[in-house]
Parts: C-alpha cells; sequence; structure tokens
C-alpha cells in the first residue's frame, strides 16, 4: 500500500476528514502502560493515525470482543528452512500476525551467492508482510567446509544501502572474530554504524566482551538463564527462540519480566509447514510464554515494540498515531489467535496474498554429486576408541562422546545396541567431491536411511543410516528429485519432498509441504526415528560453528578447538 499523504494523515488524525479504515469495537492492548482499554483505531492508507478516540471511517470493521495488539516482528529466521518460497512463507505466517520477519539468506547464499541474496530482495518487495533482509555475514560459515559461493565484504557492500536491508547478518565465525581473522574484519569494519547481528553460543566472559565490542548488538544463541543474563548486562539485546529443532523458550523463560522486556525480542530459527501447523509460529510462543508465568505486557513488548527498537524499525511496534499499520486482531492475550490480520494497513487475506506479483523459482538442479555406492560409507582407521557426535533433542549444540567401536574388515560399523549409526556428508556443489562418514548416537534408527540436503550452512547432502546401501539410494534420490527429504529402506524410497529451489524450497503450497512433511516423519518413525523433528536435527548436525562436534564434507569437527579431527 503507498505511503499515506501527509496533509490526509493529519486530517484524518484530527477527526476532520473520515478515516480510510476504522476497527472498532476493540479493545487496544497499550504497551506503554499495560492497559486494555477499548477504543476505535483509525488508518489512513499504511499509517495508524487515530487512537483513544472515536473515529468515522470509509471503511468500518467491527471488532468487538477482540483485542488489538501490535503485529508480530520475527527477529531472525531464515525462510529457507521453512522449506517453501518467500511468498508461500508470507502466505502461511502473516495470517498469524507476523507482520515483520527479518531474514538472513544465508542459506541460499551457500548455494548461489549474491544471486540468493538478490532473489530475497526481489521477493521481500512483492510480500504482505514486511520482509527485511540482513547480508550473509559467513559464507561459508567457516573454512572447513565445502560451499556453491563464497561472499567476501565487497560482495556485501552493494547491498547495503537497499531499502530492505538492515544490517550484517548473524555473525556465526566467532572465533574468527576473536581470532582476527583478516576476512571478517574486514566484514565487521564496513558495516560499523549498522546493525550487525550476533551468533555466539556458549560464549561467556572476557571472550564475550571481546565479540561485542567489534560492534556486535544481538544475538540469539542464549541457551540457559545465566547466559541470556549476562549477555543483557553486556548491552546485547536476547532474542529469544523456539524453532522446530532449536527449543529454548523454557530455559529463558525467566528472563520474560516486565524489567527486561524492552531488551528482549522473539524468534523461530526456524519452524516449518508441519511445526506451524500444529502449533503455530511466534503466536505460538506467545501463547506459550503466558502459559509459563510470564507477564502479557513483557511478552507482548517482545514480540513488536522491543523488536523494533532493537533492530530500528522506529516505524512499527505500537498501536499509535504516525506508526506503521501493522495490527493482529486476536481473541485474547492468552489465546493469541488472529481473526483479522493488517500488514501496512493491508488486510492479510486471500485476495491480498493473491494480488502479489511472483517471482521465477532460480537455482534449480543445483545438486550435483556423482553416483555413490554403498562402500562410500565405510569408516576406516586402526584405532577404537571414536569420536561420535551426541544429539542433544530440542537443542542445536551436540555432544562430543568417544566410544569403543572396533574394526571388523576394515569398517567401523553401526552398533544398533548402542544407538551408534553411521552419518555422512557429500560435497554436492560439484566442486571436489569429497565425503566424509563419522557416527552419531541419537536417532533411535534401527534400519533403512534418511537423507536431506538441507545441511547448515553449506547444504551438502547429509545421510544418516543403519544400512549403506540405503544410504546410497537416499543420497542418489535427492540428486534425482534436485534435493530435499528421503527416507528408505530395503532398498525401496518410502517417502520424500522435493525441494529444487537451491536444493531448500519447494514449489509447492505450504499446505502440501505440510502434508508430505507428515509421511515423512511416519516413514522415519517407523526406522525407530524417536526424534520430533530428526530432518532438522540432521540439518544442524553439520554446522561447525555450534559446539561441540559437528560433521562436513572435510571430516569430523571439534568445534571446542576450531579444528577438523585428524
Amino acid at each position: 500500500m503507498p505511503k499515506a499523504p501527509l496533509a490526509d494523515r493529519i486530517d484524518q488524525g484530527r477527526g476532520i476528514e473520515p478515516a480510510d479504515l476504522v476497527l472498532k469495537g476493540g479493545r487496544v492492548f497499550d504497551l506503554i502502560t499495560g492497559d486494555l482499554v477499548e477504543t476505535d483505531v483509525a488508518i489512513c492508507c499504511d499509517t495508524i493515525v487515530g487512537v483513544f478516540g472515536d473515529y468515522a471511517g470509509k471503511r468500518e470493521i467491527d471488532v468487538s470482543g477482540s483485542v488489538l495488539v501490535p503485529g508480530f516482528i520475527d527477529t531472525h529466521l531464515h525462510v529457507e528452512s521453512s522449506l517453501v518460497t518467500p511468498h508461500e512463507f508470507d502466505r502461511c505466517v502473516t495470517p498469524r500476525g507476523v507482520t515483520t520477519a527479518i531474514c538472513d539468506p544465508h542459506e541460499i547464499a551457500n548455494v548461489c551467492g549474491v544471486k540468493g541474496i538478490r532473489y530475497f530482495l526481489e521477493s521481500a518487495s512483492q510480500l504482505v508482510m514486511d520482509l527485511r533482509v540482513q547480508l550473509s555475514s559467513c559464507v561459508p560459515s567457516t573454512h572447513m567446509e565445502t560451499t556453491g559461493a563464497r561472499l567476501v565484504a565487497a560482495d556485501l557492500v552493494p547491498f547495503m544501502d537497499h531499502p530492505k536491508v538492515i544490517g550484517l547478518a548473524e555473525f556465526m565465525n566467532y572465533p574468527g572474530v576473536l581470532m582476527k581473522d583478516p576476512e571478517c574484519l574486514e566484514k565487521l569494519e564496513a558495516f560499523q554504524g549498522r546493525h550487525i547481528d550476533g551468533h555466539s553460543p556458549l560464549l561467556r566472559g572476557n571472550d564475550l566482551n571481546g565479540y561485542i565490542s567489534a560492534g556486535i548488538r544481538t544475538e540469539h544463541e542464549a541457551t540457559s538463564y545465566d547466559e541470556g543474563l549476562e549477555k543483557l548486562r553486556k548491552g546485547m539485546r536476547v532474542l529469544i527462540r523456539e524453532g522446530s529443532v532449536s527449543k529454548d523458550l523454557h530455559a529463558l523463560v525467566g528472563l520474560l519480566t516486565e524489567r527486561f522486556s524492552p531488551y528482549l525480542c522473539l524468534c523461530t530459527d526456524d519452524r516449518n509447514p508441519l511445526d506451524i501447523g500444529e502449533h503455530g509460529h511466534l503466536d505460538y510462543m506467545i501463547r506459550t510464554a503466558i502459559e509459563l508465568g510470564a507477564p502479557p505486557l513483557a511478552v507482548y513488548r517482545a514480540a513488536s515494540l522491543s523488536a523494533a527498537e532493537a533492530f530500528g524499525l522506529k516505524d512499527r511496534g505500537l498501536i499509535a498515531p504516525g506508526k506503521r499499520a501493522d495490527i493482529a486482531v486476536i481473541d485474547s492475550l492468552e489465546g493469541c489467535h488472529a481473526s483479522l490480520v493488517l500488514a501496512g494497513g493491508v488486510v492479510a487475506d486471500a485476495a491480498a496474498f493473491a494480488a502479489r506479483v511472483g517471482t521465477e523459482p532460480m537455482a534449480r538442479n543445483s545438486v550435483q554429486s556423482a553416483k555413490i555406492e554403498a562402500a562410500h560409507f565405510r569408516t576406516g582407521g586402526n584405532r577404537v576408541d571414536t569420536p561420535v557426535i551426541g544429539i542433544l533433542p530440542g537443542k542445536i549444540i551436540t555432544e562430543h562422546l568417544n566410544f569403543d567401536i572396533a574394526p571388523q574388515d576394515g569398517d567401523k560399523r553401526p552398533d544398533l545396541s548402542r544407538d551408534l549409526v553411521k552419518i555422512a556428508v557429500i560435497e554436492r556443489h560439484g566442486m571436489n567431491g569429497n565425503r566424509a562418514t563419522g557416527f552419531v548416537k541419537g536417532f533411535g534408527l534401527q534400519r533403512g536411511a534418511i537423507g536431506s540436503t538441507v545441511c547448515h550452512d553449506h547444504h551438502n547432502i547429509a545421510v544418516v543410516g543403519a544400512d549403506y546401501g540405503d544410504m546410497a539410494l537416499a543420497a542418489n534420490r535427492l540428486v534425482e528429485i534436485e534435493g530435499g527429504f528421503v527416507v528408505v529402506e530395503g532398498g525401496q524410497v518410502l517417502a520424500e519432498l522435493s525441494l529444487p529451489v537451491a536444493g531448500l524450497m519447494s514449489l509447492r503450497s505450504f499446505e502440501e509441504v505440510r502434508e508430505e512433511l507428515l509421511k515423512l516423519r511416519a516413514a522415519a518413525t517407523s526406522l525407530g526415528v524417536v526424534l520430533e523433528e530428526p530432518f532438522l536435527q540432521l540439518a544442524f548436525l553439520a554446522l561447525p560453528v555450534i559446539p561441540h562436534l559437528k560433521i562436513t564434507d572435510m571430516g569430523m569437527v571439534d568445534v571446542d578447538r576450531f579444528e577438523i579431527m585428524p
């Protein structure tokens, strides 16, 4: 919707001209005082112009019995990890009250570089919600993985003044910052004075001080109350995260007080359509936080006003004159079920979504790998002592375990009695053909294999399995379907989801993706998998900036030492 002319905003705010739209009969949740106030809300084009009064409108909507809150702001996510395109993501979450989302497109950027950033900027200009873009700071995230592209400071600087760009996205390579890596420092120097988002799991003490001193303002990796409190005390805005895999809300909800709420935000990082359909998005976080005892005023501030302040979006976050008309009409503060959502004054309904311009799909056929054989999953070596990735359900942090696994005929094999199954990462960008194998504990897998090209952040092929033949079939099938998820048993594909846009996003509707995810979950469960989100959990086992033990196409990575293990 176009910006309202200044003269019209003044006259409609004064009530001497009818407002373009008036929401009548509802109660506004005032995030300054915490009061629920029955009032009309007058809107001129995309701007709120009147509250706490009576207004007449050219169009009026009766919202009697409902509560009006500012639209929600997801302060950190990767749209690609929702498995749908930006347009489908918009259609999926905006009706739930999410009117602003701040994304880092580093998933697609790791596949195709600046073309992926341009794709997101083009898409962002066409949506009902306001999608803001942070420029991907770590492509690749480290030197210990193979990606399809590499971005340096000179690649990012031309985008920094784009109207949809906020600043530099999560700086995941925190060891690179502390070690003063020249490429890291060049990016940080280029964005000094602009917003720089952080990513520093378990970083504490003086090392945290050094990291923040680089100009990093926000952080979403706190997983305990003490860690979150330290980061708050040191001036960071803490983004409380509750995604499909990373679930930190229960651990951090004690921070959600009225005293701390001006410095807290909410983020998903990330939720897929199945999880959104079953539970919700930011609306789920809000409901859950209040159920856990957090004051509603603190929760709704974090969901909108505090988020807007943290990221410099001064035009939103309140239902107040002069603010962007981002409004969620909900049943109650505790229920947080939206019946009507306005994003920039536009009613987020089927007509609004149908009126959007589309973006051409890109990065097709990006999964390039030579044919994989069962023998490729053998793990050699004479040492019995073997590092094993230990999954912590609900976290992307992993344990660095060690088990005795004796070689048999020159191969360390899966041991299902101890839940030790093979994991492999296969380079898929056509760069070098790397393959690496290792062991993981926590899937519960008893047979077959599961595979994925959603493999953070390099997005190579990742396969977990109890049977080498099934692992090979899973990897080869992923190439055939242009990337995605697959479940295999006994030489047969049980379920699959094709993600042909960069091997990350579907071209289908979010409803269809949700149905396919249900089939995939059921198929994985039939193999003995005990994890609620096995595919996204698998994806994070390959991210070498999250402690403690990970795997990439170059081998097992000791994240604490920041090195590939011999």
